[in-house]
């Protein structure tokens, strides 16, 4: 009696994850159905479930400039995230095994860069970067990224060091590592989780950012989210290709959290959200 029970209150759970999941992904899977429909099917009314899919809007897509524009995504994304971590990592290895009281207050001065609106660096980074002719730059973008989440890789890592006992380096130490040697082949292999976890979280900042790439880019180094919006125009709005790049936009940050999921999930219920 109590073993039925129990199966029928394990398939209830396993009911309702399922429906809470497709409810989680029913905005994506719309525009991803969307995305194959022509602009007559779009509009169409009831919305046709069953239809023959098209390619034309993902063609019509990358023979623009939307080609270039993903690219650069890619590329400032990339930097944007390579950047921070090769800077913020060992800062908050230095912050965490830093002996002294104003080490918590620092760490709170790094992260208030992030607690201001983006559109109160907006006109300065517009002025500086119309000086040094950054503007529409791929650099630029780079750059302003990179202020960002320099805080958040420092924040975020602290604590994973944290947690690491110093007996870890120090018998290291004594076998003939350097400080640099420990921190590489020892600390840095412990704290991958957390490690992915911040990449992640950089790279989806950068990537799905809008207003700083709408205000600083005009044409090269537009990214993929600004080049969305040009299908919006005055004749009209091209809805199957809106899907189309709205899903192209998602689909490399989809595959990155698929490859790092486990240390992901690790890494934010670890030590990224104690201390």
């Amino acid at each position: 009696m109590a073993s039925s029970a129990l199966a029928r209150e394990r398939r209830f759970i396993h009911v309702l994850a399922v429906v809470l999941a497709l409810l989680t992904m029913a905005p994506f899977l719309w525009l991803l159905q969307m995305s194959f429909k022509t602009n007559a099917q779009v509009f169409q009314f009831p919305p046709p479930l069953i239809f023959t899919p098209t390619l034309e809007n993902y063609e019509a897509l990358w023979t623009s400039g939307f080609r270039q524009s993903f690219l650069n995504s890619l590329v400032v994304a990339a930097g944007a995230t390579i950047a921070p971590m090769l800077l913020g990592v060992p800062a908050a290895y230095a912050l965490s095994r830093w002996q002294a009281r104003i080490a918590g207050t620092f760490s709170l001065w790094i992260l208030a860069s992030r607690m201001a609106p983006p559109i109160a660096f907006t006109i300065p980074y517009f002025l500086a970067y119309r000086h040094l002719e950054l503007l529409d730059t791929r650099t630029g973008l780079v750059i302003i990224y990179m202020t960002f989440n320099l805080s958040l890789v420092i924040w975020m890592m602290r604590p994973f060091f944290d947690q690491l006992p110093r007996a870890l380096e120090e018998a290291a130490w004594i076998d003939g590592a350097t400080t640099g040697q420990a921190f590489l082949r020892i600390i840095l292999p412990l704290s991958a989780p957390g490690l992915a976890a911040t990449a992640i979280l950089c790279f989806l900042f950068a990537w799905n950012d809008f207003f700083f790439a709408l205000i600083l880019t005009r044409t090269e180094a537009m990214t993929a989210p600004v080049a969305v919006v040009n299908f919006m125009n005055y004749e009209g709005w091209e809805w199957g290709r809106i899907a189309a790049g709205g899903t192209m936009v998602m689909l490399p940050v989809l595959l990155f959290s698929l490859l790092v999921r486990k240390y992901l999930v690790h890494g934010l219920t670890g030590g990224a959200v104690k201390g």
